[in-house]
């Protein structure tokens, strides 16, 4: 239940605001844009531990019964410790803000931040879509989110 997940940070509190109807919904969407969030990615075999040699890091997204690819994300990598354990390939990941991973992420994903708790958020291929148009668009008028 909701009443026993203790926020870690200010977007979990944000979110479990959200969730209990104390923060509009519109307005925690544009706060997670700046907020950073754990994107666990896929590690390579390499003699020097955390080293990486690809530029190109692999996250972990997993598929929906209805076949639509799903980014997962987390608050922190403390939250991704636990649903992890079933992904060991993914023990490295990257913190960056919610932005930056709209910047990248291509049409068609659906994105999970903090599967498996209680207070997370699920969204769907066009929640995302929404999400990349509304950063987009903030990043072009910059004034328009102040």
């Amino acid at each position: 239940m909701a009443q026993d997940f203790t926020p870690h940070n200010d977007l979990e509190q944000q979110m479990l605001d959200a969730q209990q109807n104390r923060l509009d919904s519109e307005t925690f969407m544009l706060q997670l844009l700046d907020h950073q969030l754990f994107m666990p990615v896929q590690d390579e075999a390499s003699e020097i531990q955390g080293f990486q040699r690809s530029t190109k890091a692999q996250p972990l997204t997993l598929e929906a019964e209805d076949g639509t690819r799903v980014l997962i994300l987390f608050t922190s990598p403390e939250r991704a410790k636990s649903f992890l354990q079933d992904y060991p390939d993914y023990s490295g990941g990257l913190l960056s803000e919610f932005s930056w991973v709209l910047e990248r992420v291509g049409s068609g994903i659906a994105i999970a931040i903090n599967p498996g708790f209680e207070v997370g958020l699920d969204l769907d291929t066009d929640s995302v879509a929404h999400l990349v148009h509304m950063n987009a668009a903030r990043q072009q008028n910059p004034q328009a989110s102040n």
